[in-house]
């Protein structure tokens, strides 16, 4: 394995009831004023806004209430979020939804200190975080991003019609509240999607040297494995405890850093839906799962090993006569035949994106992974986005 440090700061608390259990003792350690930051007000109709305002007002909180944080959170979102927390002295943020109210909610937390242009050297270019932001905590009610326990934010800048994300420790939340009944009420649609990224988290580490044995790429394996077994049987059994439960804790597991142990790391898949994101605000989890068996498509004869250890392991596939190209190719067409069996789209058509000039442009500001097993250019880039339509 490649050296590594590994650190994660958030204190997760899992399973049924674990909000009315331990969000008194958690808020006890900050100030007066928290701020409750959610999205479009789907908590306001599952009770679990009721819930967590009666517990802040038990409390003697003052509550800033920050809503509609939208699907793709934006960079003049954050800016105001970050004025609020200023205004009124907030101690805590406190986001209670899925991966893009958490990402909002951390880079509030830094925009509220931060004194110069946040985007530009923090988002636009990795930055150093020499100040200490505003401590976030979380509840989480959709899963999916894992965003709930690293230091990652996506925002989208709507005037230079880019999506990015980086990861700071700083920002890691200091709790995490994850009660998997919360996802209940969550659209089937939505937990599809959800589960895909987590997926695709898991993939993009395992895709990417070194690709001798080691502990990362064992536990990708179980993990992805995990996923696809409990993603079937949540698609059938929307209200299965034990699957949900599953996919809440894999969706953490699969970006707690912990994934990412001494590998080179290869999100291009990522980067190109952010871009697809930023210019048409798709379902982040849909996107993901159009592009990566195209991707892989071009790729896995770059990483032949990796592949073939994918489709043995993961998918189950034997071998038989089939050359290790073959088995490959075997182990991307399942993945693609996933998609499809449980519901997700398949193509970019069915999303409703079909403007090819968009793409291109999309295409050629896309960022480029360092760590692929092929370093894509701009072109092929394109090629793919044209394949997936």
């Amino acid at each position: 394995m490649n050296n590594f440090v590994f650190s994660n700061s958030t204190k997760a608390y899992f399973g049924r009831g674990c909000v009315g259990e331990n969000l008194p003792a958690e808020l006890s350690k900050y100030g007066d004023t928290v701020m409750l930051a959610y999205g479009g007000g789907s908590i306001k109709k599952n009770g679990i806004y009721d819930e967590v305002t009666a517990i802040l007002e038990k409390a003697g909180k003052k509550v800033v209430e920050f809503s509609g944080i939208m699907s793709n959170p934006t960079y003049a979102k954050v800016l105001e979020g970050g004025e609020l927390v200023k205004k009124h002295g907030v101690g805590l943020i406190l986001g209670v939804g899925g991966g893009s109210v958490m990402d909002c909610c951390k880079a509030v937390s830094m925009a509220a200190v931060y004194e110069g242009d946040l985007w530009n050297d923090f988002w636009a270019n990795i930055g150093v975080v020499d100040f200490t932001p505003t401590p976030v905590g979380f509840i989480v009610t959709s899963s999916g991003t894992g965003s709930e326990c690293d230091g990652g934010a996506v925002i989208t800048n709507e005037e230079t019609m880019v999506k990015c994300g980086h990861d700071y420790h700083e920002c890691n939340a200091r709790f995490a509240m994850l009660d998997p009944t919360y996802t209940y009420s969550v659209p089937m649609k939505q937990v599809l999607a959800g589960s895909f990224d987590t997926l695709s988290h898991i993939m993009e580490c395992y895709f990417s040297p070194p690709d001798e044995d080691n502990i990362s790429d064992d536990i990708a394996e179980a993990l992805m494995k995990s996923v696809i077994r409990d993603l079937r049987i949540a698609a059938e059994k929307p209200d299965n405890y034990v699957a949900r439960s599953n996919l809440m804790w894999a969706s953490t597991l699969g970006e707690y850093r912990l994934m990412k142990i001494g590998k080179s790391l290869d999100f291009q898949c990522h980067y190109m839906e952010h871009q697809l994101g930023a210019y048409t605000d798709c379902s982040h989890g849909e996107g993901l799962a159009v592009l990566h068996p195209v991707y892989y498509r071009h790729l896995y004869k770059h990483g032949l090993s990796k592949f073939v250890r994918f489709a043995e392991n993961v998918w189950g596939i034997p071998r038989g006569d089939m050359t290790d190209e073959q088995l490959a190719a075997a182990g991307v067409e399942a993945l693609a035949r996933f998609v499809a069996e449980i519901g997700l789209p398949t193509t970019l058509s069915e999303m409703g994106i079909t403007d090819r000039e968009m793409l291109k442009k999309a295409a050629y500001s896309c960022a480029i992974s360092k760590g692929a097993y092929k370093k894509l250019s701009f072109e092929e880039i394109y090629e793919i986005f044209l394949e997936a339509i």
